[in-house]
């Protein structure tokens, strides 16, 4: 059997969140740190593949968003594969546990704040040092590239950014679970790609992606301020995630496979 069944997701979910816990504040601001550099360079590979095709998204603007969403999973891949702390991600994994009253909600509510402030440090450093700075995208293509997903990302209203952040972290979290099925690095690597893609191809707002993308855009010259960065797209793309993953993933599961 090279798959574990939806019940045995839940509980490995569940041992993973006990083990979360017991994490030390250092500890997860380390590898909350190393999350957000990863999601980082998940952003970055897209931003250089998928900018370097103006004529084509010209043409076909699908292919160029298929391309974007297709080289993005590879942050994620990082994450589970080498061990890290993605908020996003960990929005779901306590849900079972709370629920069955394994464990307070103490446990996501720690762990949480301290892994989004760690994601938001990483995906920053890498926004600022590893790409700002080092001008990889400050030439055109890719700088009109950077412009136009900050610009696009913060000129929502609120609601459509919040229900574009359910559907983000409800795909990302269904990768998590996904990955977490295979037994084998090939099957988490296909369990991972798929939904990923998938959310990112479709336009959705995921808060760690977006701690690269508008501060990049920000370092960059972008006519955007720190302000509108965090009131018109983290807070609601932020609340949006947790419920995508909290309820649509973590909840939902839990009352279908363990709920007694």
């Amino acid at each position: 059997m090279s798959l574990y069944s939806p019940p045995e997701i839940i509980k490995i979910a569940g041992d993973a969140a006990i083990t979360k816990d017991k994490y030390s504040a250092k500890k997860i601001l380390t590898l909350s740190f190393m999350a957000g550099a990863y999601i980082s360079f998940g952003g970055l590979l897209s931003i250089l593949i998928a900018g370097g095709m103006p004529e084509i998204s010209a043409k076909n603007p699908g292919i160029t968003k298929f391309v974007f969403g297709a080289a993005f999973p590879v942050g994620l891949m990082m994450v589970v594969m080498a061990g890290a702390e993605l908020f996003t991600g960990n929005n779901a994994y306590f849900m079972p546990n709370v629920l069955s009253r394994k464990q307070t909600w103490k446990a996501p509510l720690r762990n949480w704040g301290f892994v989004y402030f760690g994601n938001f440090i990483g995906s920053v450093f890498v926004a600022y040092f590893l790409t700002h700075l080092t001008e990889v995208v400050s030439h055109e293509p890719w700088l009109d590239m950077v412009f136009k997903i900050a610009e696009d990302k913060t000129s929502n209203p609120f609601y459509k950014t919040f229900l574009k952040g359910i559907g983000a972290n409800w795909l990302v979290c269904l990768a998590l679970w996904m990955g977490m099925s295979a037994q084998h690095t090939t099957g988490k690597i296909m369990g991972i790609w798929w939904p990923v893609m998938a959310f990112v191809t479709m336009g959705f707002e995921h808060s760690i992606a977006n701690m690269f993308f508008i501060p990049l855009a920000i370092f960059q010259g972008a006519d955007i301020t720190w302000p509108s960065f965090v009131i018109d797209n983290l807070i609601p793309a932020t609340l949006g995630n947790i419920v995508g993953g909290a309820f649509f993933v973590g909840t939902l599961y839990w009352y279908a496979y363990e709920k007694k």
